[in-house]
This record gives C-alpha cells, sequence and structure tokens, in this order.
C-alpha cells in the first residue's frame, strides 16, 4: 500500500499532488518560504482579469490556503516530529505574517498523510520567549524538543491520519468536506455514519480498532459474541458512552461492558475488556467519523446487525436479512390459502428468526413464537417489544435448531407440537450455508462441508437427506418435516429441494401437498448474490403427495407481477442432458476440439464451451464422430438466455425425435461454428474449424486444415451410419435454413475483411478473429467487448443480430424434443 518507500521526497511530493489534489479548484504548484508543500486555491480567469483591471497588488489579492506540509520521502519517520519541523518552519520565517494561514497544517511519507486544523495550534506562535531562530531540521535542539513536548498531546488528539491506497476514499473525502469550506476551524466536517455507509465503515473498523481490544476473538465467537457488537457500541456512542443500554456490548469511556446480569444481592455484575494500546487506535479511527448517527437510523442499523455478522457465521445461522416488500408478500400468501383469521387460528413459530424481522405485521403476538441460535439478536428482540414490537417476551428465546433436544422449548410450544401441530405454520427464512460452492468446484477455494455437516441433525438424518445434506437447510427442512408432522410449512429458500438431482433422495421422503407460492431475485435479498431465484412455498404436510411439479407466480424486483413459472422434480427416466452426451463419447477418432461440460442447468451455462485445449475437468474430446451432438449439446445449452428465472431449470435426457430432424441438426452445428462459446484457437493447435475454403474469404494463403469445410460439403462422414459410405455419389452437402444461410453469408463478410489484414494468422477461428479486431485488456486478460474498427463492429454486429434469430428457431425444438420443460 502506498508509495514505493524509495523514491525521492520531490517525487513524492508530486505523485501526492497529482493523485489527490489534481481538480480545478487546488494549486499545487505555489513555494511558501521554504514550506515543503502548499496546496491553495486555484485562481480562475476572471479572478486573474480582475486583478490585472484593478491593478491589485500580491498582497491585496492573497491566495487562499488550504494547507501548508511537511514532506518525508520512506515511511520510518514520526508523524509528531514532521510537524514540529513544520511548525519551526513556519515560525522562523513568519509565514503566518506574510501570508494567510492555511486551514490545516499536514505531514506526509510514502505510507501515510496526517492533516491538523491550523487553529489548534495557532497559540505556539505567540509566545514571546521562544527562540525561533533554530534550524527546523535539527529534532536534537533544545527548542525542537520543547516544542515537541509542548504540541505532542494537541496532535495525538486532534491530527487525523490516513493511509495511502486503503484510505484513498476517506482522504477523498476529508478533502472535499474540508478544504475551501467557510467556518471550517470551527466546523470541522466529518464524515456522517448512515444505514447507507456504516457497514462499510466497519470493515474499516475492523482493520484499525479490533485488534485493540483486550478479546480472544475465537473464543468469543463460540460463545456468541462477536466484534461487531463491540463495533456497534462504538457506533452508537457519544463522547465514548454507549446511549443503548440494552445492547450486548457497551462503551464505558475507556472500556467495554458486556454479559451485565444481576446477582443473587440485586446488583449489576458485568465483564469488561479494555485496550491494548490505552485506546489510541480507538481514538484516532473515530476521529474521522460523526458519532452518533442521526437517531432516525438508529433502529435500522440495530435491525441490520446481520449485516455485520461474519460470513461463516452467517451462513451457519441464516442472518439473510428478509426485505419487507417480500415479508409483506410472504403473509399475504398464507392469508390466502390458511383465510384471513389464520393469525387468530394457527400459531406460529419462526425458529430462524435472527432479529425478527420476518415476524414484522403480525398482529396475534399471543400466538407468535421466535427463536434463533444467537443470544445477541435474542437481545435485540426483546429491546424491540420494549420498544413497540408486537412480540411476547417470553415466546422469544434462544434455541439451535440443529442440535437442541425439543425439550428445551418453552412448554406452551411444546404442547402445541405435541397435541395439535396441524396448527402450527412454521414460518421461515432459514440458514443458508452448502459444502461446496463455484470456488470449491473450479478448485479456488477451500470446501466447506463442516459448515453444512457440523451438527446433530445432519448426522441424525444423513441416510434421508442424501447429497442434500451439504445444505443447511434442507437439515432444517427435514428436522421440521419428520418431528413437528402434519404442520403447516412455509419458508424462503432456493428451489433446488425441487428440482436439483442432490435433493432425489430428499423427495422420496419429503411428501407433502403444495399449496401456493412464489419466486423472486436472490440479489434482492442483502448479502445473496447471483441471480436465481428465491422461492417462498407453502406446504401441507398432513397430506402426503409425492413432489412432481409445482407452479408458482413471478415477481420482479419492483414487486411486479410478470408471470408463472413450472418448476419440475420428476422425469421419464430422472436422466439429465450431460447423461445423454456421455453417450456420444469416443475416444477413438482424431481429434478436432473439446467440449466442456458443467452440471445440467442454466446456472452453469458459462461453463459451457468449445475449446482448443483439454484441462481434464469435466471435458470431453470432439470428433467426427460426435461432432453434431456436440454442436447440439452447446446450442441447447446456449440459445435460450439464462435469467435469474431459469437458473435453476435443468436440462433433461431428451425424448425420440431429434435423431431425424436434420434441419434441426445443421441449425446446431451453425450456432455452435458461429457462437462466442465457441473458443478454439489456432494459437492452440490446428484449427479444424473454418467453415469456408481459403477461395470464399480470399485468404493470402492455404488453411491447415479442410476438416470443417469437407464435413459441410459431405465429403465426411461420421462412422455412426451403417458403413463407412465410400462412393463418391453417396456423399451429399449438408443442407442448411434461410437463417443458418444467412449466418454463412454474414460470417463469410467478416471472414474476409479479416483476410485483408496484414499480419494476420492465417489459420484464424473465429475467436482469434474476434480478439484480433477488438484486443485483450491488459488487466484482466478477457477480450475487450468492442473494437474501434467501425467496419468490423459492423459486420459482427449484423452476424449476431442473425444469430439471434438462429437462437429464436432452435429454441422450440429444445422443448418439443424435451430437452427442457416449459
Amino acid at each position: 500500500m502506498g508509495y514505493d518507500k524509495k523514491i525521492a521526497e520531490e517525487e513524492l511530493k508530486n505523485k501526492v499532488a497529482s493523485d489527490y489534489f489534481t481538480t480545478k479548484n487546488f494549486d499545487s504548484t505555489q513555494i511558501i518560504g521554504k514550506i515543503d508543500f502548499c496546496i491553495a486555491k486555484k485562481i480562475n480567469k476572471k479572478d486573474k482579469y480582475l486583478k490585472t483591471q484593478n491593478n491589485f497588488n500580491d498582497k491585496e489579492f492573497e491566495a487562499e490556503y488550504y494547507l501548508w506540509a511537511e514532506a518525508k520521502k520512506g515511511n520510518k519517520h514520526d508523524f509528531i516530529e514532521s510537524f514540529v519541523q513544520l511548525i519551526l518552519t513556519i515560525g522562523k520565517g513568519r509565514i503566518y505574517d506574510k501570508h494567510l494561514p492555511p486551514a490545516f497544517l499536514g505531514e506526509f511519507d510514502a505510507e501515510q498523510i496526517a492533516f491538523l486544523p491550523y487553529h489548534k495550534i495557532m497559540d505556539v506562535f505567540s509566545q514571546n520567549d521562544f527562540n525561533w531562530n533554530v534550524t527546523p531540521s535539527n529534532h536534537n535542539t533544545k527548542e525542537f524538543k520543547q516544542l515537541y513536548e509542548m504540541v505532542k498531546n494537541t496532535l495525538e488528539e486532534e491530527s487525523f491520519i490516513f493511509k495511502f491506497g486503503k484510505d484513498d476514499k476517506e482522504i477523498e473525502d476529508f478533502i472535499k468536506n474540508n478544504f475551501g469550506k467557510a467556518g471550517v476551524e470551527n466546523n470541522l466536517s466529518k464524515t456522517q455514519i448512515d444505514k447507507n455507509n456504516f457497514v462499510n465503515i466497519y470493515s474499516k473498523w475492523l482493520v484499525s480498532v479490533k485488534n485493540s481490544i483486550s478479546v480472544d476473538w475465537d473464543m468469543a465467537k463460540k460463545n456468541g459474541i462477536i466484534d461487531a457488537d463491540f463495533y456497534l457500541a462504538d457506533l452508537l456512542s457519544e463522547n465514548n458512552l454507549t446511549l443503548i443500554k440494552k445492547l450486548f456490548v457497551i462503551l464505558k469511556t475507556d472500556h467495554y461492558e458486556l454479559d451485565r446480569k444481576i446477582d443473587d444481592m440485586g446488583l449489576i455484575t458485568s465483564k469488561q475488556s479494555h485496550f491494548y494500546d490505552n485506546q489510541k487506535a480507538h481514538k484516532e479511527f473515530w476521529k474521522r467519523y460523526h458519532r452518533p448517527p442521526k437517531e432516525e437510523y438508529w433502529d435500522y442499523i440495530i435491525n441490520r446487525r446481520d449485516l455485520l455478522v461474519p460470513q461463516d457465521i452467517r451462513e451457519r445461522k441464516g442472518s439473510f436479512f428478509t426485505p419487507q416488500i417480500w415479508v409483506e408478500k410472504s403473509q399475504d400468501y398464507i392469508a390466502e390459502v390458511l383465510g384471513e383469521s389464520w393469525q387468530d387460528e394457527y400459531y406460529i413459530w419462526d425458529l430462524a428468526a435472527g432479529t425478527g424481522n420476518l415476524l414484522a405485521g403480525l398482529v396475534n403476538k399471543y400466538n407468535i413464537f421466535a427463536s434463533t441460535i444467537d443470544q445477541a439478536d435474542v437481545d435485540i428482540m426483546i429491546e424491540r417489544v420494549d420498544n413497540g414490537a408486537n412480540l411476547l417476551k417470553s415466546h422469544i428465546f434462544k434455541f439451535d435448531f440443529l442440535n437442541d433436544d425439543f425439550s428445551k422449548l418453552p412448554k406452551e410450544l411444546k404442547n402445541i407440537i405435541d397435541e395439535k401441530p396441524e396448527k402450527l405454520v412454521i414460518y421461515i427464512n432459514p440458514p443458508y450455508a452448502e459444502a461446496a460452492s463455484a470456488t470449491q468446484v473450479t478448485r479456488t477455494g477451500d470446501n466447506k462441508e463442516a459448515v453444512a455437516r457440523g451438527n446433530k441433525i445432519s448426522e441424525d438424518y444423513k441416510d434421508i437427506l442424501g447429497k442434500a445434506n451439504n445444505e443447511i437447510f434442507a437439515q432444517f427442512f427435514i428436522r421440521i418435516y419428520k418431528e413437528i408432522p402434519n404442520c403447516i410449512f412455509s419458508s424462503f429458500s432456493t428451489l433446488k429441494y425441487i428440482n436439483s438431482a442432490n435433493f432425489i433422495q430428499f423427495r422420496k421422503y419429503f411428501k407433502a401437498k403444495f399449496l401456493k407460492g412464489f419466486i423472486v431475485p436472490a440479489n434482492t435479498f442483502d448479502n445473496v448474490k447471483g441471480k436465481f431465484p428465491i422461492g417462498f412455498l407453502i406446504w401441507d404436510t398432513s397430506k402426503k403427495e409425492t413432489i412432481k411439479n409445482i407452479k408458482v407466480n413471478i415477481y420482479d424486483a419492483k414487486n411486479i407481477f410478470i408471470g408463472d413459472k413450472n418448476f419440475y422434480s420428476e422425469h421419464k427416466t430422472n436422466k439429465k442432458i450431460n447423461d445423454w452426451y456421455s453417450s456420444f463419447y469416443d475416444n477413438n477418432e482424431k481429434e478436432i476440439g473439446i467440449m466442456n461440460t458443467r452440471g445440467n442447468d442454466f446456472q452453469n451455462q458459462n461453463y459451457i464451451r468449445i475449446s482448443s485445449e483439454n484441462n481434464f475437468n469435466h471435458t470431453n474430446i470432439i470428433t467426427v464422430n460426435n461432432l453434431i451432438q456436440s454442436c447440439m449439446y452447446l446450442s441447447i445449452r446456449h440459445c435460450i438466455e439464462a435469467t435469474w428465472i431459469n437458473d435453476r431449470d435443468q436440462f433433461l435426457y431428451p425424448e425420440d425425435g431429434w435423431e431425424n430432424d436434420k434441419e434441426f441438426q445443421s441449425d446446431c452445428l451453425t450456432f455452435s461454428l458461429f457462437s462466442e462459446q465457441n473458443r478454439i484457437s489456432a494459437e492452440e493447435g490446428i484449427n479444424h474449424w473454418i467453415p469456408f475454403s481459403e477461395a470464399e474469404v480470399e485468404a493470402k494463403n492455404n488453411f491447415e486444415s479442410h476438416f470443417m469445410k469437407d464435413f459441410i460439403d459431405g465429403k465426411i462422414k461420421p462412422k455412426e451410419t451403417k458403413e463407412l459410405l465410400t462412393e463418391r455419389r453417396s456423399l451429399k452437402p449438408i443442407k442448411f435454413s434461410k437463417e443458418a444461410q444467412d449466418i454463412f453469408e454474414a460470417g463469410r463478410e467478416l471472414w474476409k475483411y479479416y483476410h485483408k489484414h496484414d499480419l494476420i494468422n492465417i489459420n484464424a477461428s473465429y475467436y482469434d478473429i474476434r480478439k484480433f479486431f477488438q484486443g485483450v485488456d491488459s488487466k484482466s486478460g478477457r477480450m475487450n467487448n468492442k473494437s474501434i474498427d467501425e467496419t468490423y463492429n459492423k459486420l459482427i454486429g449484423n452476424l449476431r443480430e442473425r444469430m439471434k434469430i438462429l437462437a429464436k428457431k432452435i429454441e422450440p425444438r429444445i422443448y418439443e424434443f424435451g430437452f427442457l420443460k416449459k
């Protein structure tokens, strides 16, 4: 972070000026006495004109200064010494008499920059008995040491210190908020904290403050205490005193108090945590920010403590906040199913309640139960009751649903489960974690099996869950189904348990009647990334029905109804498209390319491509014998755009009929030849995928391979025919549809334009041609999206438009042959 520690001081000053003071309002060129670095208000053309016209002299037209600073190369220095040297430089030259003093003094080196409001030390210059004639750079003089002791406390308490690189946004905000603003000496502008930035500031607090607090964080985490509780104690405080006493942790000037209890004598006892560094890092950090935030944000910040929970804990506990629009929508759906009086006729248990936001809007507090694994969340819910939340304190309790026995439940709730579970509505947004994610699949992350498996329920029901045991929400579902029989079960979750192959075993046991549901975009939920559906589904577990397919309503991110969607769990053979494609694997013929396969649903779409190199990770060799099937596979996976709605849809083992549809096959061949998922490259080996002859594209030389052109012309046949056809009259060219012919025409023009250029690869593939014109981003290594060559842009734009037309033509056949279900 920061600048190279070896650069010279002059270069450092130039870089700091260039990187942080380059707006039209700043002038970094002025030299004031022997001060190293000066930032002044830039004089605009109008000011210069008035100065000339009115004959103002320099003194009358004095610049407005924002910063006088001391600069030091390297990073091994005492920032107080730098300030003292600057103060001595100013005092010795009596620069404050010759120029209007700046709003700030400053110092910087290759690592950090510090600002001090000038008025904080201005009294130093009025001393009558101080010798200002010493050399400022000599840190060993009596005067230097005297001044050091005089200003040390002020500098430590009042300076604003930022790290270059790490704190660039804070530096930018500080300069923007304080340089050039009237009255800055009396109203220093700190960063305001609100509901939009409190999470970002928490991330910075972790780096700057957390390690200065005397806490064994691993041990604290095991006891339900997390660093976010200390951050909230800081944030919601004034003069280092936490204003909300019912937080799990509170700040008491120079230490924290937690685990406050009333002992047998009626006295309040608590545990304390102090600072390793006498609160230095804490004071330094909070100089930058205005505390507390406006009171209108307090409830929101407390209720959104889930945003501050570490990822591993959040995944285990299910701290994924349900947006209010979906809370209201889910309750409307329950009312449609169970009737308007459902809250009086049924009991409700949110057994993964977090801070209880899913229960907002419910009216009968006597029928509502809320539990969570986290005591801090229990405390927040209880505090919300004091502030008017419609819950009973006796119905809020700590309970680890994946480990605790039901004997720990409140007696009233236990009786409901035992005697009338059909009158209990389980209403949850459960935890979400899985043993493997995309990073584990691609070997870029660690397996998270312990996250999903380290509990009693995962062990008790491992035979029933099968592969679904990798998912925490599945463990919640199976315990609810098995141990709270006949309840009404309503939950937010992904749709994996309906259609994923990993849940086949789960679905053999989970039999219930689907009542109603809807799906919404997953990324409308905080802490959830990706474009896939989150569903809210309601089940009657007293009616044992095998899940085959369900129809749900679709709402977009703005809560607008956009249609219905079917999800299927059963298929005639339970086989998927990869089972179909694997039947055409061929290791006996010459390789002409590699097909990269992965998964059977849309979420794996980006992995599906044709390439030249084999990384032996879900790959298959493409030969003449499976070329058509390979092109079908690529086309089927890419003709239909992946959206959040279809993200989990499964591609299936097809019905009969595709074998005799030669036009469908030739359309898929065309689509694959000109697909941008065709990554064949002549740079990685012989390119067998040129669909034209040299004459057709006016090539300057012969191609290394004529395979694809010969295949299209019928000169090469796969061995899957009854016998190798050798008679010339039996070899017929492939017939292409009008839509495919239009693509060949557009592709031919693109190839011809490429071959008009010099310094090209004669054997270039479609991918190589695109790379030639679009170039590659030097940082990411990815191909750029556009080219500066307008002729190329026009040609490839025309080709892409025709590809869209062909994709629309192929799409109905995909459903007709059963590769997908509507």
